[in-house]
């Protein structure tokens, strides 16, 4: 017989993980039903785990991960409790929650990690910061999605492809632009490159 592991049981902690779980599909804009397709769990089910009414098995969290693009980690930060009145406005420096974009689980290969600044995804606005080794990029392919976007320069060099048009920015200099326009990031320079950005709608991707 089979036994799964299963979440703590707490109903705090259920309720949490639930308001994780929906916050990342609202970001992703995914239905309920899309995630159940993704993921191969039950609406029903899915709905009372969102709900804090049903406990996933570590089973069930590694498929919802997966479907949602994310390290199950994501879920389960570990370094220590944070207090109610901080967690809906403050992120601490070390509890950063690294964005992932595909199953490959991380951004290594393309020579960059991003992570997430904003608290909660609940609001329209997502704010991150992304690093890039030298002559790292977000990929090969200019990309769009929905909303507009905008950033700061903190250290190196960054060139952006907008469309056909191509910028080299330092230490310093900002950008924003509507983010139907293709686009993407490279790193030119010999050391590594950090850039904070906001987007709004979320888009777990600058």
């Amino acid at each position: 017989m089979k036994i799964e592991s299963t979440i703590e049981n707490s109903p705090k902690q259920a309720n949490k993980l639930g308001d994780e779980i929906r916050q990342l599909r609202k970001a992703h804009n995914l239905t309920l039903s899309e995630l159940s397709q993704k993921c191969g769990r039950s609406v029903s089910f899915l709905s009372k785990v969102e709900r804090g009414q049903a406990r996933p098995s570590l089973t069930a969290m590694q498929d919802i991960a997966e479907a949602l693009e994310a390290p199950i980690g994501w879920f389960f930060q570990n370094d220590g409790p944070v207090p109610a009145d901080e967690r809906p406005y403050i992120v601490r420096v070390n509890r950063r929650r690294r964005l992932t974009y595909s199953e490959l689980s991380t951004t290594d290969y393309l020579g960059m990690e991003d992570h997430l600044l904003s608290a909660t995804l609940d609001g329209q606005l997502a704010m991150g910061i992304s690093r890039y080794a030298p002559g790292g990029n977000s990929g090969d392919d200019l990309y769009t999605h929905q909303g507009e976007e905008a950033g700061l320069i903190l250290d190196g060099e960054i060139e952006i492809a907008l469309g056909e048009k191509t910028f080299r920015l330092k230490k310093g200099d900002s950008f924003s632009f509507p983010s139907d326009i293709p686009h993407t990031f490279r790193n030119p320079g010999e050391v590594e490159a950090v850039v904070v950005w906001a987007n709004t709608p979320i888009s777990l991707r600058p």
